[in-house]
């Protein structure tokens, strides 16, 4: 039974992270990035604090802040707020179709990272997996013209390559993180609000927003941040097997590509695909004979 709704939840949390890239290209027709992070960030502080109390582990929160304060406001910088402000960017700049797969690159960036940080050994395989990856990205990047190097919009590549950094960066830290992650995640949202709130009163006024934008962000602030962050803790939890649980996830970007072609009528160019199933193949390589990273995101 518990095999049978780990498979139920992990299936929902990917069902629900492939929607999100599409999500965001139309919640970036209402909002600037900055006014995007702002806006999904306070969906998401709100259901989570929902989740915390309905599991009754709210009144934990404060005494979970105060043991590593500055540790928390770190994790809360780096995401949601570096995090989703770039990476909004590079969806704003690029069509979601090539965003997308280069974001899900984060893994292989994550096995480089955790070698530099934490000290962990590279094997052979792992360096073809970044091969593999990366090549994908800039076949992605280059419309498949790989040996010209041309890239359409080289910020947003940029900026895509950028996110999986920070994304990298606060896994690493998060190996250090013994708190309850619902917890954990809620502090993050929390105390980067006033950062989040500032930036955007700066940038500008928000103006009207109809709302079709507001449901849109909504739709971001739980299903990229929130409920689905929920469902795929407890999908791994409930497991014997965390290896069919977790290569659930590589189904995510293909379901994503064939959305944005249905719903916002993104033309998917060949090499998309190309390079996606290369970023795959890396990804694969990388988890064969056991390795396998846990994870709740690949945007």
């Amino acid at each position: 039974m518990n095999e049978r709704h780990a498979l139920g939840y992990g299936l929902a949390a990917v069902l629900l992270w492939s929607t999100v890239a599409t999500a965001f290209k139309i919640t970036l027709n209402y909002f600037t990035p900055v006014q995007m992070m702002v806006a999904a960030s306070i969906v998401s502080a709100v259901v989570l604090t929902l989740i915390a109390f309905l599991q009754g582990k709210l009144h934990l929160l404060g005494r979970t802040f105060t043991a590593r304060p500055l540790y928390y406001l770190m994790l809360g910088i780096i995401n949601p707020f570096a995090y989703y402000l770039v990476l909004f960017k590079a969806y704003e700049l690029l069509p979601a179709s090539q965003a997308q797969p280069i974001n899900y690159s984060w893994a292989i960036t994550l096995t480089l990272m955790a070698a530099i940080f934490l000290g962990q050994k590279i094997r052979n395989q792992d360096w073809i997996a970044c091969a593999c990856g990366y090549l994908g990205v800039v076949i992605i990047a280059t419309k498949g013209d790989v040996m010209a190097l041309q890239f359409d919009n080289p910020q947003g590549v940029a900026l895509a390559l950028c996110s999986t950094l920070l994304w990298a960066m606060y896994w690493i830290l998060n190996t250090k993180n013994q708190a309850d992650p619902v917890l954990g995640v809620l502090l993050g949202f929390l105390l980067s609000l006033p950062f989040s709130i500032g930036l955007s009163l700066y940038a500008g006024s928000w103006g009207s927003v109809p709302w079709q934008g507001w449901l849109a962000v909504s739709y971001v602030g739980l299903f990229e941040m929130g409920i689905t962050f929920v469902l795929w803790l407890n999908a791994l939890r409930l497991t014997n097997n965390t290896a069919r649980i977790s290569n659930l996830i590589f189904i995510s970007p293909f379901i994503s590509l064939l959305l944005l072609a249905t719903i916002i009528g993104e033309e998917i160019h060949p090499s998309t695909l190309v390079g996606l199933v290369l970023i795959v193949c890396g990804l694969l390589i990388q988890q064969w004979k056991g390795k396998i990273t846990k994870s709740n995101h690949l945007a």
